[in-house]
Order: structure tokens, then sequence, then C-alpha cells
């Protein structure tokens, strides 16, 4: 047989339409087989079919190929698939730093003799530092040229001296004072109103160059209500060591009282989960359906008691305003006739009464220090079921075991003058949510935890804020715009160096005398 092959391009798809009847007739060819014939598609008539004849030094030799498969070899047909998907990346050029660049050529110099590198070296250095044969040879050379050059001292240094990569996109800045306050509530709105990219005005709030801000509504104050304010201040500054100055009042003998509604859950709450865990899923009829109990606190500052030689920690006490009721019928989690807690969602002036006479009052005798003073002003806001400064009830019950306790209110639409609304309540319920109570003896558990787990010397902290805020409000004459100062209070722990109370310089107080005067 002649040393000729026959081979044509074919549409394994398709049947030639000249081809003999054999393969017409349902006719079906296994591709993996091996053909009997040493030439492949010797029985198809060259006429229907155009060829093309290689060379007689060229034989074919016939190979069983998996179409549905890509063969391993590289050098097999159909390895170029394989090839094109392994292709490596190319890399990033890297701009080594001046040690990393001095560290590769001291560890040539140390395997170089007289002056010369051994075969070997600059792959085993470039191994070892991950990086290219290329760099490291282009490092030798250059700090055995610049060490000629500058004396034995090689001047390893980057190129890069100048301003180098992309340049800014530059965003006019002074643009934003131009844009109302409403088109400026997120990234998005700001970035159009500026025509500029979102993630070029996140890199200039990265860069500080923008200001989030966190707008809260305030409190609307009349002229009676900043007088008022001032005047409560005023009436907590005593006079001060130094002749410049003036310091607020120790606040040992007042205790704040305030409620708060507390909710089992929270509508919207964030996890941290595993990338394979499932999400929970939390259901409720209506948010309006989700359980909460109002909770009555009193507070006092911390202080040393020289008496009982004992921290008094200042937290009198919580307590929830829930009633006992027996179950009406018979149920899965407990039978008819058990007592079952249940909150008291209408708070009058009467279910106030009965918490301060029968709780507050024992409390603060029970755990009052006995070195303070036994004339104690309970301080509370302006809410309509709060009792009267002069209630017979209470004051009758007030003086009881030598105590002489008087109700006093702080200035009306000013939770900024009450250490409970200031970050104690806050705290509280952050502690709280860690428990997630289901039913309402864990949920009223739960508070009471942690109000004990509350530290003592962050209660003093809030006490100290208290003092700073009563500074601003003077300093502005009565008004609440203003920021809560933060003083750096760690830092004067660990230098036990936190002062017991905070000064106030004497011509921002005579300032607000002359304005209170003129407001009269």
């Amino acid at each position: 047989m002649e040393n000729s092959s026959i081979i044509s391009a074919i549409d394994l798809n398709i049947l030639p339409e000249n081809v003999s009847s054999t393969l017409q007739k349902n006719t079906f060819i296994d591709l993996n087989h091996l053909p009997e014939d040493d030439v492949f598609l010797a029985d198809i008539s060259t006429d229907a079919i155009p060829i093309n004849s290689f060379s007689p030094q060229y034989t074919i030799r016939h190979t069983s190929i998996d179409l549905n498969q890509v063969p391993e070899d590289a050098n097999s047909p159909g390895s170029y698939i394989a090839a094109s998907e392994n292709t490596r990346q190319p890399m990033k050029k890297k701009n080594f730093t001046t040690a990393l660049k001095r560290a590769i050529y001291e560890m040539l110099l140390k395997e170089c003799e007289n002056g010369k590198l051994s075969k070997g070296v600059i792959s085993r250095v470039a191994e070892c530092f991950d990086i290219s044969t290329r760099s490291v040879s282009r490092i030798w050379h250059e700090g055995k040229c610049t060490a000629t050059a500058y004396g034995h001292l090689p001047n390893l240094s980057p190129k890069l001296v100048k301003r180098v990569g992309r340049k800014k996109i530059q965003v006019n800045l002074e643009d934003i004072k131009d844009i109302p306050f409403r088109r400026r509530t997120n990234i998005r709105s700001l970035a159009k109103a500026l025509d500029v990219s979102k993630s070029s005005l996140h890199r200039r709030i990265k860069e500080e160059s923008l200001r989030p801000h966190s707008n809260p509504v305030k409190p609307y104050l009349s002229t009676d209500s900043k007088k008022a304010r001032l005047q409560f201040c005023l009436s907590m500054i005593s006079e001060g060591t130094l002749a410049s100055k003036f310091s607020f009042d120790n606040m040992h003998d007042r205790i704040h009282i305030d409620e708060k509604w507390f909710y089992m859950s929270k509508t919207s709450q964030r996890y941290y989960l595993h990338p394979l865990e499932h999400e929970p899923y939390r259901t409720c009829k209506s948010k309006r359906f989700v359980p909460k109990l109002m909770f009555l606190a009193a507070v006092a500052r911390p202080r040393y008691d020289i008496t009982l030689n004992k921290q008094f920690n200042g937290k009198i006490g919580i307590w929830p305003f829930v009633f006992k009721e027996p179950a009406k019928r018979n149920s899965k989690n407990r039978t008819a006739g058990t007592l079952e807690t249940k909150p008291i969602l209408s708070i009058t002036k009467d279910v106030i009464r009965s918490c301060l006479i029968e709780k507050l009052l024992p409390a603060i005798r029970e755990k009052w220090p006995c070195s303070s003073s036994k004339m104690i002003f309970i301080q509370q806001d302006n809410a309509k079921p709060h009792l009267g400064i002069n209630d017979d009830e209470f004051v009758e019950a007030a003086k009881i075991d030598g105590f002489d306790i008087r109700l006093c209110c702080q200035p009306a639409n000013s939770p900024d003058m009450n250490v409970l609304d200031l970050g104690f309540f806050r705290a509280i319920d952050s502690l709280q949510h860690q428990k997630a109570p289901s039913t309402i003896d864990e949920f009223v558990s739960a508070v009471e935890k942690a109000f004990d787990m509350f530290p003592s010397e962050d209660l003093n902290k809030v006490f100290l804020t208290l003092q700073l805020c009563m500074v601003e409000v003077i300093k502005i004459c009565g008004g609440n715009n203003y920021k809560i100062p933060h003083m750096n209070k760690e830092k004067y722990v660990r230098n036990g160096q936190l002062p017991d109370c905070i000064e106030c310089e004497s011509q921002v107080v005579n300032e607000a005398k002359i304005a209170l005067s003129k407001m009269d």
C-alpha cells in the first residue's frame, strides 16, 4: 500500500448529500471506534468530497478520541482548550520598598565571592522572596553600581520620588454648601447632585474631606423653657476653689427617677452569621404586638460610704409595672388558675404613687449611705401621671425614719438633664436584649439583671456627662443646640485623675446671669 492518505474537512453532524446509499439509510458511525481500514474514509467517493492529499512521507495514524472529554495530554488533540483555561494571568508589577531591596541585596552579598555570584544563587533568593529572578538580578546590579558611585553604600531607594499613578479626580467640595440638605441624605443623591461617581464621593468621606452627620430631632424650647433650663443649671453651681472658676455640686443628695418602655424583642436585629449558617426567621402578627413592659428606675451618684466602709453603687432599684392574674383557661403552657404576670398598660397617677411609696421609699431607706445627708431630692420629669411636689400621701410617707425626702421636677422638655435619659437606659436596654427572653417573667428578670450588671463606674461617668451638658446649656443661655461634650474620661481614670465635679469658667457663669436677668 502506498504512503498516501486521504483526509478532508467533514461536518460530523451532517451527512454529505452525494454519499453512497449505505450511509443514507439509518447508518450510524461510532466516532470512538477504530476503523478497520488503514485509510480513513476510504469508502467515501472522492468525487463527492473535495480531497487534499499530503505528500507521501506522511502517514495518518488513527486515534480513539472522546469528544466529550478534554484530553490531559498537552500534545493531544483539543489540549489547547485546557491550556487556554489554565493560562496564567500576567502579574502586576511590584514596587519594592527600600527595606525589601536592602534585604535582598544583603542576602546576595552573603553568597558573593570576589564580587561574583555563583550559579543558582539568584534563583534561590528569588524563590525565598517569591519574586522573579529578573527582579533579583536588577537589584543586584543596581546595588553594585550605586555602591561604586557612593563609596560602598548602595542607594536602593525607590525611583518613584514624585507623585505617580492616576491623577486624583477633583471634586469641588465648596459646591456642597449650595446643595439643599434634603439632597444630602445619602451618597447616591449627593453624588448625582455633584455630578461625580459614588466611589469618588465615598473616597472623600474616608479621607474625612466630607463629614457624615446624624441629625436628631430635639424638643422645641420656648423662651420660658430656656429660662427654666438656665435657672436649673445655675442652681447646681457652687463656689469653686479658684476665683476664676466655679464648680458644680457633687449631686450626692439627688436621686434621678424615670420610666421607660422596654421591648422584649427589637423589630430589626443585627446578627453575625457563619457563611453556611441559615438566617434566623422571626415572625409577629404586627409590630404593635411585640410584648413591652414599663419600668421605673431610680439611681443616685456612686460614692464611698465611710460609715459602712464600702462602696455605694448608686443603684436604688428598678421595678416593673406588672400585676398577677390567675389564668382563666387551660392551655399547653399552664393549667387554669395558675398566676400569670401581665403588664400594666395604663400608667396612672395612682399607679405611680403606689410604686413610689411601696417600692422606692423602702429601697432608699435600705440602701442610702449612712454618711450621706438624709435630706434627699427625687428628681422627676413633668409627665402627667407624676405626683406633684406637695402630694400629701407621699410627703407623709417620706418623713419616716428621720428621712426628709422631697420631690422636685427637672425643666420641661429637658431629657438631657436626667442621667437615665442621658445614657443609663440605653446601656441597660442593650444588655437586656442579649438575653432574648420569651416570657414576661424572663423579660422582667432580664431587665433586672441588666440593671445589676451595669458598672457603677460608668454610672459615675454619666453624672459627669450631665455636668458637662449643664456647662453647654449655660454657654448658650438655656438652649439645647449643642453637642454632648467628651472629656476622655477613660484616660483620667487610668491616671487616677478623674474629677469629682466639673468646673465652669466664672466669665461664662457671669454672662449667663446677665442673660437670665434680661429674660425677666
